[in-house]
This record gives structure tokens, C-alpha cells and sequence, in this order.
């Protein structure tokens, strides 16, 4: 049996990385601008809005403003999330495992002393016990749970967090 070789600049010139993906300097660019906690958390400048117009007004400025910031919350989030429900977290633990595992046979059989197992029992085994498992770990409770927490939170920061001064004179220039 002869041995294969693939140059590696044929296989990556071909994946096109930067295009699929985006830059590092891109993501950097996105998840780059965090607010500081100081400007985030400005009791001054909180107050009910007068009206529905500023709201919507408030609403726009403070979600692209801050929104590095809030994404982070919404991560928090979804991590308290997981953490309180340890179902839900054993499932995605043992989808991944049981996922990776299987992958490193690479197609072969499972053997154990004189018992042998295919990649397809393995898979069918995964999914017999997994979705019991995900049955009772009630994620569709979690993720609307975290949709609603999230939207409160982040909705109700954008909505009473006044617009600095500066941004006053910047409508008014444009």
C-alpha cells in the first residue's frame, strides 16, 4: 500500500480561510470595543425616558454603543444558565464526548476483550441514551429562560441609560 502525500499549501490556498471566516483583526474589531465598566455603569446618567421616541432613540444608541458589552452579559448568562442545570450540561458533555469518541476510532470497530462494537451501534447507543437525556434536561425551558433574563437585562440597561451629552451635538451636526 503506497503512502499518499498532499502538499499543505494546496489544501489551505483551496479553504480559503480569510474569506469563510473573516481576519483575526475582524473579530478583533468586533469584540474589540468593551465599553469600561465606569461608562457602562453610570448612575448619572439613568433616568426614565420621557416618551416612546426616546426610548426608541435610547434603545438605538445604546445597543451598537455598548454592544460588546452586552453580548459578554448574554455569554454570563448562558453560562449561569449551564450551571444551573446540571442535565443540560451532562448531555452536551456526553454528546461531545460520546461525538469525539466514536471520531477516533476513524471507522473502525470498538473491540473490548472478545466484544466488538461498529461505529453504528456506537452511534445508536449514543442516541438511545441521549435523547432521554435531553428530554430531561429541559433546554427549550433554559434557552427561553436565558432569551427573556437577557432581554431584561440588556433592554432594560439601553432603555434608562440616557445618551451622553456629546452624542446631543453629533445628531444635530448630521
Amino acid at each position: 500500500m503506497s503512502r499518499i502525500s498532499i502538499p499543505l499549501d494546496v489544501v489551505t490556498s483551496r479553504l480559503n480561510f480569510s474569506e469563510r471566516f473573516g481576519s483575526v483583526s475582524n473579530i478583533r474589531s468586533n469584540f474589540g470595543n468593551f465599553r469600561s465598566l465606569y461608562e457602562f455603569f453610570d448612575v448619572k446618567r439613568i433616568s426614565k425616558p420621557a416618551n416612546l421616541a426616546e426610548t426608541q432613540s435610547r434603545l438605538n444608541y445604546n445597543l451598537s454603543y455598548f454592544s460588546s458589552n452586552y453580548a459578554a452579559i448574554f455569554a454570563m448568562l448562558g453560562i449561569y444558565a449551564l450551571l444551573n442545570n446540571w442535565w443540560l450540561l451532562f448531555f452536551i458533555a456526553l454528546l461531545v464526548g460520546g461525538m469525539y469518541g466514536i471520531g477516533r476510532l476513524q471507522g473502525n470497530d470498538l473491540v473490548i476483550g472478545n466484544w466488538h462494537a461498529t461505529t453504528t451501534q456506537l452511534y445508536t447507543t449514543l442516541v438511545i441514551i441521549g435523547v432521554p437525556v435531553f428530554f430531561m434536561s429541559s433546554p427549550f425551558m433554559t434557552v427561553f429562560w436565558l432569551l427573556g433574563s437577557s432581554a431584561l437585562v440588556i433592554l432594560g440597561h439601553a432603555a434608562f441609560l440616557d445618551k451622553p451629552i456629546e452624542s446631543a451635538f453629533s445628531e444635530e451636526a448630521v
